[in-house]
């Protein structure tokens, strides 16, 4: 079930922060036990392996900047885009390899998205690409539910008090987009210059876009 949860307010107790760690972890060492599993029992090749990895190679970040873009100079795109995100990417040629649904959430001045899977690391992966390691570990899973603002905090996200935190829990079966504010002043700036600025950890939620290291 796909679950929404709000936030008004700080909290007092700590967690552990949000970091990133380089060893493998448990979801990767069960892919490769699995893998190997099915490989042995003749279910899948190492072709099929090999042809899914070039899938995802295929997926960055970039694509979900591309829609990003279009959505804030286009009015009408935007709002197809956030009636339905996965025929709206795939009016832009994106496609999609599950039957996953994708929902964009756009953040305003009174509220912000942040995505989080807080079972395992469900992912908009046909435009975001691979997930970055923090939003696979424990961590980031369990505090951006019961402490998003510490959380954002982390990452140097300081919201205003009044700013309602919204966290989106993703499932197999649907995946979310976070629409990020435009930044002011980029008016005349062409889809191309936009989407230049647009990075994976703003679709998620975790930060604002910014020019030259000035928030949104």
């Amino acid at each position: 079930m796909t679950s929404v949860h709000t936030d008004h307010h700080d909290h007092d107790h700590d967690h552990a922060a949000i970091e990133q760690v380089d060893r493998p972890g448990y979801y990767e060492v069960m892919e490769t036990a699995i893998r190997e599993l099915l490989i042995a029992k003749g279910l899948i090749s190492a072709g099929d392996i090999r042809h899914q990895i070039e899938v995802l190679d295929s997926r960055s970040p970039a694509l979900g900047a591309a829609v990003v873009a279009r959505a804030w100079t286009d009015p009408d795109f935007k709002r197809r885009l956030l009636a339905d995100g996965r025929k709206g990417c795939e009016e832009l040629g994106i496609s999609f390899y599950d039957d996953t649904q994708l929902i964009v959430l756009e953040n305003t001045s009174e509220v912000h998205n942040l995505i989080v899977c807080t079972l395992c690391s469900c992912y908009p992966r046909p435009v975001l690409g691979l997930p970055p390691d923090w939003y696979k570990l424990k961590p980031y899973r369990a505090r951006a539910v019961s402490e998003p603002r510490k959380v954002l905090a982390e990452f140097g996200t300081h919201l205003p008090d009044d700013v309602e935190i919204r966290v989106s829990d993703s499932t197999a079966a649907v995946r979310y987009l976070v629409l990020p504010l435009r930044p002011e002043g980029t008016d005349d700036w062409s889809p191309d210059e936009l989407a230049a600025i647009v990075t994976r950890d703003a679709m998620i939620g975790v930060i604002p876009v910014t020019i030259g290291g000035e928030a949104a």
